[in-house]
């Protein structure tokens, strides 16, 4: 079995896709046109927290002896599960681990050293000339910060140049360098939080932006399917709404104009074979009355000739008989008055008629269903019929039980059962198995669907199906019928006069 793929899913899924893709395109196009690294993470809120972090360190260096600063940032790592640092430009290490530096670390930390002072008529200063300290002269940005990620192994590291020089080295600014091993750094280099919400309200709104016009074309393709299913069914009074100006609109109407043309079709072909058929029963009765006469005229070797006669006209009778009741049934469906029906005690009626003795009946003497009594019987005999015909030699078993709001009323034989490629036609009007319509191998094809068309007139459903590891089983489906209710009590005490 297939796993089937709501399309609603299929175009929200779609819809995502196609952000990821564009927000990729853009991201690498941005990459391209800007060569944008990793430090334009620490634009925002995460840059906001390296500074701040920055200027209480080097707040608490300035005020601890020099020999304490390792302890400093020992307390400071433990506190924020970051590894710090600090270390001048050129990478010397001043305070913290002894850290081998990548090169992509070290080529930063070039860039972030101090420009060299301007030359003065074409010489640069002497040494013993006075250099503007770092905290008396701070460069033209007051914070410079990079985030490197680095390979074997994979680890994060930020830098940034803080406020803080040494007596020795008035001109040296200090770099705090912090390194993770994930991008988060434990929320202090990259929060994910605020990100992961900005998603889901994203993805949340453009859910709510789209559902209402994805609701509205799959509720129309529901109801598209199940119209086209019960058309499928042979029910042709379903309708689908077409108000709508688009394309499903005109599939709706079009859907429409099949049904009605179909019912049409349909109701016209069954009024066909119903004036046929009586056109027919009048010739057909002066026939058989002029065979009875000339039976009894005919002498010994003409009465062999006469009795083939007289077996064909009556198997004209049969199959017109059966083609009235066929388009009856499918005529009456619109006028027909359901009332509560006892099943055990129809079919009992059905049962004596038939084949009494062959058939068990398993069905509660309480259990009703709403059916017109006259066309179930009809449906229940030609089941009997035919399970008696192709059954084989085993029992017959009619159950009746209660589901819901529902009953199921089963008639299973033990035959051979029937081609699971052709349990969908034998409800099909002059339909068998057998090519050859010979009174050998059955009937014309039409008791099965009289049986489809009586229930269909009563509202209900019929199915077939065949039973491991023998057995045929046709199930009809019928309302409830309570008989508790109003309307079962008064109808459940009028006689069946379906026989």
């Amino acid at each position: 079995m297939k796993l089937r793929f709501p399309l609603a899913a299929k175009i929200l899924l779609w819809f995502f896709l196609n952000i990821a893709v564009l927000g990729a395109v853009f991201y690498g196009f941005f990459r391209l046109q800007f060569r944008v690294g990793l430090d334009w993470l620490l634009a925002g809120p995460a840059g906001d927290r390296i500074e701040a972090i920055g200027l209480a360190i080097a707040s608490e260096l300035r005020e601890t002896p020099r020999a304490e600063w390792n302890e400093v940032l020992q307390r400071v790592s433990a506190t924020h599960k970051i590894q710090f640092f600090l270390v001048r430009p050129d990478g010397t290490r001043v305070a913290g681990e002894t850290v081998v530096l990548p090169d992509e670390v070290q080529k930063r930390l070039n860039q972030m050293a101090p420009p060299r002072p301007p030359m003065r008529d074409g010489k640069r200063p002497r040494r013993d000339e006075p250099v503007p300290r770092f905290s008396e002269a701070p460069p033209r940005r007051p914070f410079l910060k990079f985030l490197v990620r680095t390979t074997s192994p994979v680890q994060y590291w930020v830098g940034i140049r803080i406020p803080i020089a040494e007596r020795n080295r008035p001109g040296q600014p200090h770099v705090l360098l912090a390194v993770s091993n994930t991008l988060s750094g434990n929320g202090v280099l990259f929060d994910f939080k605020p990100w992961i919400v900005v998603g889901v309200v994203a993805a949340v709104l453009s859910v709510l932006f789209w559902l209402p016009m994805i609701w509205s074309i799959t509720r129309s393709l529901s109801q598209v399917t199940r119209a086209t299913e019960r058309v499928a069914e042979g029910q042709f009074d379903v309708r689908v709404n077409e108000t709508r100006r688009d394309e499903l609109g005109r599939l709706g109407a079009a859907i429409n104009r099949m049904a009605g043309r179909l019912s049409g079709f349909v109701s016209g072909q069954k009024r066909f074979l119903g004036d046929v058929a009586h056109e027919l029963c009048s010739p057909l009765a002066r026939i058989q009355m002029a065979v009875g006469i000339l039976e009894q005229q005919a002498d010994e070797k003409q009465r062999g000739a006469v009795a083939d006669v007289r077996e064909e006209v009556q198997q004209m009778s049969q199959l017109i008989n059966e083609l009235l009741s066929f388009s009856k049934a499918g005529l009456r469906e619109k006028e027909i008055a359901l009332q509560p029906v006892r099943l055990a005690e129809l079919t009992r009626n059905v049962v004596v008629r038939e084949a009494e003795g062959r058939v068990q009946i398993e069905i509660g003497e309480d259990l009703t269903a709403f059916a017109e009594p006259g066309l179930l019987s009809r449906a229940l005999a030609n089941l009997v019929r035919n399970a008696l015909r192709y059954g084989g030699d085993g029992p017959i078993v009619i159950r009746a039980a209660a589901q819901n709001d529902h009953v199921t009323l089963t008639v299973t034989d033990s035959g051979p059962g029937v081609p699971e490629e052709n349990l969908q036609q034998i409800f099909d009007p002059f339909f068998r198995l057998e090519t050859s319509r010979s009174r050998e191998t059955g009937g014309v094809g039409l008791g099965l669907a009289i049986v489809k068309t009586c229930v269909e007139a009563c509202r209900g459903t019929v199915t077939a199906r065949n039973c491991q590891p023998t057995g045929f089983q046709v199930e009809i489906r019928l309302s409830a019928a309570s008989p508790h209710s109003p309307d079962a009590r008064n109808q459940l005490g009028r006689p069946d006069r379906s026989a």
